[in-house]
Order: C-alpha cells, then structure tokens, then sequence
C-alpha cells in the first residue's frame, strides 16, 4: 500500500526523492488528538517458565502481548505468581491480575508445549494451544507470534497483530521488519530504487516500482519463488502508488508521462487488460487506495490546484472531494490508506509546511490529527484497524514508529536510518485452536 507523495511528470528524479528526505522542524502549539487514559485494559500476567529453554518464547509473548496494547501486562515475583507448580489463583488477584498466560512444557524449542490463558478471577483456565514448537530461528519467532496473536483473540475477540510484516524502503531498497522491530531482513527487487510496496491480500505477493535501465515499470513479485511480473503498459513512463483490491484480481495505480498523470486499473487475475480510471489534463491523479468492499477508491488530485484526498466508485465514475482542507493552516495532502473496517482513512497532510498523520472519520467527514513532532509521513493500517506504521524524524532520524490509536502509546521500530514508505501486511494464517 503503498503511497503517495505527489509528483510531476518530473516526479521521481533525484532532486524530488531528495527533497522528500529532507527535515524541518515541527511545528509550535500542535494539538495531538488522542489521549490514553489509564487502568482502561484487563491486566495480564506472562506466568514463569518451568524451563530455562523456554525463557524465549515467554520473552516473546511478553512483548507480543505488550505491544498489542490491549493489556496491562504484569511480571509478578515467581514465588507469588505459582504454588506448587500452578496459577497462584489467589496471589495474582492481591495484585489485581485478570488473566494470566502459562506456556506448560520441558522440550523447549523443539518440543511439545502447551500455552494456557487462565481467567485469574474465576480461577480456571479459558483457553489453551498445543502445539509443536519449531526448532529455532525465525520459524521459532513466527509460531511465538501467531501463538500471541491467538492469545489476544481469546481474551478480546480480535487477534492481534504480531504475526505480520511492515515493508519499507531504505536506501533504495526493499526491506520487512516484524511489528516488534526484529526479523529486519532484505527483500531482493528488480531494481534501485524500489518505491511503493504494496501486499496482495494473502501476502504471497508484493508490487513495487522498479528503477531499472530503461524503464520505471510496476513489478510483481513472489515472495516464496522471488519469480517477477511486470505490470503491462507500465514498461514506460512513472509508475507508483500501486495498490492491491480486496479480492486481490485488481491492481489500482497511478502511471504519468508527458500528459499527465492518472489512476489505472490492471486484472491482476488474467494477466491483462488495463483500464484508465481518471483523466487530468492539467492535474494530476494518484495514490489510489480501496476501500475494503472494493467498492470505491480514495486518491490525491491537484485539481483543486493543491494536492487533496478525493474518492471515486471502483469504474471511476463519481468522482469528489472527500476531506475538507484549506491552505492556512494545513496544506498538501497525500499518502491515503483507507481503514480495515472501513470507516477510516489516514493520511499526511503538511501543518505549517511540516507532514502530519491524519485520521479522516467517513461517516463525519471529521479529521484527527495524530502526530504534531517531527515530520511524519505515510501512514499505514495495521489489520486490527487501532495501530498506524508510519515514517518519522521524531527520534532524530528518519525511521518508522508504530502508534496505538485507542491509548495514543507511540513507539520507534529498530529498523534502518532513512526509512520511509511503508506497508504493513495482511496476517498470515493462524495456528488451529485446540480445545
């Protein structure tokens, strides 16, 4: 999902990509428009390990279950959180413990485990998983992950989202990095620089822009096979911003040459077959992104003269102005991702001439600024719909921060200096619950 800063037919020379890198100071007297209000969320207790060779996958389900931030998440002292080898039922609750969560096993990585969330107050266990740990590695951390994110789902209704993967961009190259800031790992494209990356909906595919001799064409890549497709008619001219329909049979992007540029459509599904969805004659049309009924699209348009949010239906008819702006205080805006449930959009729009994230609220039409520190840029939803990724020079450098949007709680991911674009992905498949 990739995003959208606008450009002209100029738009991806050096000069442009350089002025995106650049940093300015952030604005005076910026109202953030989230607050957290604590002793909110259900405390839980990530219980001792029987053993040491366990240690890991207590330690990753401990921040898993912390950065879902849907708990209070508490280490009790050993010799208060078991007895005899169980839930200290009535310990945890002196300490105003909700609900606690166990991994029962002696195999270690590699062995047989059994991981139990127990409902502290009535002194009984909710849920549980059996399952085979993989060795180590990575395949350790991806089962950990998609384990947590049943964790959540028991004790909330909705899975959390450790079991995903945010790509961006880093000196021209493709990049993933786990929700948690571990994993960070290369992703070899077709070309330096890569831009905009984007997901398939069942994450086995990414779409990017390709700089490569000759040409700045869409890519589609397997992630598994690393085999590559170039998206038709995309061979010549500026190709950006694709981005991926529900169902996955579409491709909706933008594409410029010397008459402008405007949002395309591609049948991903028979391989052909592209479609023109607006036509700028004097303005250009970008940034293309679904709405998750795959009804509509949001895009940026300078009709208006200044880069804004506009939406249109899925066959480019119905065209509007979707969020309110001026150009006072608030300025340009770009880079639109609509939400999972589809009453949001988020975006950045410049504050002073400084990029902020926004929250634009469909059934309102109301706008949340979120960020006021920094430039901040190119927001992304997480799958659970209440956390953005997004690009950011709030720490010094320009890297991605993760916000929750019900507590307000922002975080730095460990990821490479000068990070930018991101795109977070679906999840991957869930572990089967056993009962």
């Amino acid at each position: 999902m990739r995003r959208g800063w606008l450009v002209a037919v100029a738009m991806l020379a050096p000069a442009a990509l350089r002025s995106q890198d650049s940093t300015r100071p952030a604005p005076v007297g910026v109202r953030v428009g989230i607050t957290y209000t604590p002793g909110t969320r259900p405390s839980v207790a990530v219980l001792p390990v029987a053993t040491a060779s366990l240690d890991s996958v207590r330690a990753i389900l401990l921040r898993d279950l912390d950065y879902s931030d849907r708990f209070e998440v508490l280490l009790p002292p050993p010799t208060v959180a078991m007895q005899g080898g169980a839930p200290n039922y009535p310990g945890l609750t002196a300490l105003g413990t909700d609900l606690a969560v166990a991994v029962v096993g002696a195999g270690g990585p590699g062995g047989d485990v059994d991981v139990q969330l127990h409902d502290v107050r009535a002194g009984s266990v909710r849920n549980h998983l059996s399952l085979q740990l993989p060795a180590g590695g990575e395949a350790l951390r991806a089962a950990v992950h998609r384990v947590a994110d049943e964790v959540v789902r028991w004790a909330t209704g909705t899975p959390g989202v450790a079991a995903t993967a945010i790509l961006f961009v880093s000196d021209g190259r493709l990049w993933r990095v786990d929700p948690d800031g571990a994993g960070l790992a290369n992703v070899p494209a077709a070309g330096r620089p890569t831009l905009s990356p984007a997901w398939s909906p069942d994450g086995r595919t990414v779409a990017y822009t390709a700089f490569v001799p000759g040409g700045r064409p869409l890519v589609l890549q397997d992630l598994a096979s690393g085999s590559r497709e170039v998206v038709p008619g995309t061979e010549y001219g500026v190709n950006i911003t694709p981005e991926f329909s529900p169902d996955g049979r579409r491709l909706a992007y933008a594409h410029g040459d010397e008459n402008g540029t405007d949002v395309y459509l591609y049948d991903v599904a028979r391989h052909c077959c592209v479609t023109r969805l607006t036509v700028g004659r004097y303005y250009d049309n970008l940034s293309p992104t679904w709405s998750p009924d795959g009804q509509r699209l949001a895009f940026v348009s300078s009709r208006p003269g200044s880069p804004q949010l506009y939406v249109m239906s899925a066959d480019g008819s119905g065209q509007e102005a979707l969020a309110r702006f001026d150009y006072g205080a608030t300025g340009q805006s770009n880079g639109p991702e609509w939400s999972p449930d589809g009453q949001a959009i988020a975006f950045h729009r410049e504050v002073g001439g400084v990029p902020q994230v926004f929250v634009l609220d469909l059934a309102t039409r109301a706008v949340r600024q979120i960020t006021g520190e920094g430039r901040n840029e190119d927001p992304t939803w997480a799958p659970d719909g209440r956390h953005l990724a997004f690009a950011s020079t709030r720490g010094g450098v320009r890297q991605l921060w993760i916000v929750d949007l019900e507590t307000g709680r922002m975080r730095p991911l460990a990821a490479t200096g000068g990070a930018r674009l991101p795109a977070w992905s679906p999840r991957r498949t869930f572990l089967t619950e056993a009962r």
